[in-house]
């Protein structure tokens, strides 16, 4: 009787040591599936915003008005474009357009580091707090906002508000206010694609909320490289839509 019961404990013990290895197992896989990590680089270049399921931008009265006024000072000059004039940071969505590569690193623990070649941007998006309100942020704007994340399964999900309203939605001069809050769903797609779909949320300038998509390639084969104004930089023959000199 007592070998029987010592069986029946080492059976147990078994049983339990299989049930710690499988849930190990799964945790590890689902660690892996939400790596995004990586050097990415998009294969096409627009410079007006592409909205998610086509037509123009949503604007309202005054967003019309002031897109109006900075489409003719870009073209006029009285109005710069600090970004490619200064090396500002684009701001969101605009930094997404980018035909150069960036870096996504998730380290240390409780953040991801979103690297960017041109004009050296870093966004950090903070994994570990909450997203302070628009009356918190609004003394302390940045370029790219402020960002907290969170992973949703396979997608990592990223809240930003508290930007400066000097940036443009794109390279046309597409308006925002300093109340833009964009939330994006990034993912990779593929084995070498990552997806990033993000939603503009600013009310004075737009009718509703919408949705523009970037999708990158995986190029862990390419390197950050130096970025100065005014400076030829690296070759972007592969990007389609990339204007030439």
């Amino acid at each position: 009787m007592q070998d029987l019961r010592a069986c029946a404990r080492v059976g147990s013990a078994r049983a339990a040591l299989i049930a710690i290895a499988l849930i190990s197992g799964s945790a590890c896989g689902a660690g892996s599936a939400t790596d995004v990590s990586g050097t990415y680089w998009a294969t096409e270049y627009h410079a007006n915003i592409q909205v998610v399921g086509g037509g123009e931008l949503p604007l309202t009265a005054e967003g019309k008005a002031a897109y109006a006024t900075n489409m003719a000072g870009l073209q006029d000059g009285s109005i710069v474009d600090r970004a490619r004039t200064y090396c500002t940071a684009d701001g969101l969505p605009r930094s997404l357009a980018t035909p150069y590569p960036f870096e996504i690193i998730q380290a240390p623990p409780g953040q991801i580091l979103i690297v960017h070649e041109l004009n050296h941007m870093i966004r950090r998006v903070a994994m570990d707090e909450p997203l302070p309100s628009y009356e918190e942020l609004v003394t302390v704007p940045y370029f790219n906002g402020h960002s907290v994340g969170r992973f949703e399964g396979d997608t990592l999900v990223v809240q930003t508000r508290g930007f400066k309203d000097e940036t443009f939605i794109d390279a046309t001069g597409a308006p925002h206010t300093d109340m833009l809050e964009t939330t994006e769903r990034i993912r990779r797609i593929s084995a070498t694609q990552l997806e990033d779909v993000i939603t503009i949320h600013d009310p004075e300038y737009y009718t509703r909320d919408w949705q523009a998509r970037f999708v990158y390639t995986l190029r862990n084969d390419v390197r950050i490289d130096d970025y100065i104004c005014g400076f030829e930089h690296r070759d972007l023959s592969l990007v389609a839509g990339v204007r030439r000199p």
